[in-house]
């Protein structure tokens, strides 16, 4: 499932990740800082780059990440030969779900972390809590087809049963079209995507 969730992502975003590794560096999987990554601080493009990456198993091994057993069905897991910071935590433990990359955190509470970064409650019951915020949503053009794309970053704090203990923290990234709203007049979206 997190295979094929990751392969609809990169299907939206591939065309602007061929033109980003065209001209910047920074997409070569061993130069993306997976800290800032985590903490909302990266660019939806350098999660494609490891979303592709972690396909290869052999790829993830040579970033310094031990693959780990499958404790939850919807993440991928990983040891990391070196820890990564994230929001002043420390992890050598991360997960990728779907479009997240998270850091799984040494702390009982997710609470105390998501009131520091001043995230708002989605679910908070005495069993789950998930809070979250919307840290990047803008529009881009793609050059090669001419369409309008949604480029957003949201920020998370969450708690799993299948983790207990932990506190799960990360970002989602998604390149995603945007809906085309059949009331607006056509010039209008014509104008926009100029």
């Amino acid at each position: 499932m997190f295979r094929r969730l990751i392969a609809t992502a990169l299907l939206t975003a591939l065309p602007l990740l061929a033109l980003a590794q065209d001209t910047d560096p920074a997409w070569d999987p061993a130069q993306v800082d997976l800290s800032a990554l985590i903490s909302c601080q990266g660019q939806p493009e350098q999660f494609m780059v490891l979303a592709i990456a972690i396909q290869d198993p052999l790829k993830a091994v040579s970033l310094g990440w031990r693959p780990l057993p499958q404790t939850n069905m919807f993440m991928t897991e990983y040891a990391l030969n070196a820890p990564v910071t994230a929001f002043g935590h420390g992890s050598q433990h991360i997960a990728f779900a779907g479009s997240s990359v998270m850091a799984i955190l040494d702390l009982p509470d997710p609470r105390p972390l998501a009131k520091q970064l001043s995230l708002e409650a989605a679910v908070d019951t005495p069993e789950k809590a998930m809070f979250g915020k919307e840290v990047l949503s803008e529009e881009t053009v793609d050059e090669t087809s001419g369409k309008v794309l949604i480029r957003s970053a949201v920020l998370s704090v969450s708690n799993v049963t299948s983790h207990p203990g932990k506190t799960l923290a990360g970002c989602t990234y998604s390149i995603d079209p945007l809906e085309e709203d059949p009331e607006e007049p056509a010039a209008e979206r014509a104008t926009r995507a100029e």
